[in-house]
């Protein structure tokens, strides 16, 4: 007899991490949920803090400030775990249209930072999110790889699938 799986049951899906050219990192994944609850949890500051932290990391997000809207701003503050270091991560949103695309500046660093363009593209109930990076410069990819800055948006991805979940 063939094991065949249940249509009730959620689908598991994994994120894909893909160097699609030397200034370029794409990750995408399948949230078991619309577009429109994916869409939110990204751009309302009250769900966007439930699931952005990747559980692993050794950081807590101390304050979280998204005006997304073209011309809005967003502010991020961390903190290290077992220190009184904070750190900061802000820039501005080119883009957004609801609930397909936002686009937004990092300018946290001092030099010019990369451009994050994120999709979500709903089949079946289902949506996947495309988080594309493009940095300036090769160089500049290869020191956030190197930093381990890269690493967690696919265990962000999951807590977004979980989190969506709880949403319905």
């Amino acid at each position: 007899m063939d094991a065949k799986k249940s249509e009730a049951s959620p689908v598991n899906h994994r994120a894909t991490v893909e160097r699609t050219s030397e200034r370029e990192l794409v990750v995408s994944r399948t949230i078991n949920g619309p577009a429109r609850l994916v869409f939110e949890a990204w751009t309302r500051p009250e769900l966007f803090q439930r699931w952005w932290v990747p559980k692993a990391a050794p950081i807590s997000l101390l304050s979280c400030e998204l005006d997304v809207r073209p011309g809005g701003k967003y502010r991020l503050v961390f903190g290290i775990n077992g220190s009184e270091q904070q750190v900061e991560f802000f820039g501005r949103y080119i883009e957004v249209i609801p609930p397909i695309r936002i686009v937004w500046t990092n300018e946290e660093g001092d030099e010019e930072g990369a451009i994050s363009t994120v999709t979500f593209e709903e089949n079946d109930g289902q949506t996947l999110v495309v988080v594309h990076d493009l940095y300036p410069s090769k160089e500049a990819l290869e020191a956030a790889i190197a930093s381990g800055s890269t690493e967690g948006m696919p265990e962000q991805l999951e807590q977004l699938d979980e989190f969506v979940g709880t949403l319905r």
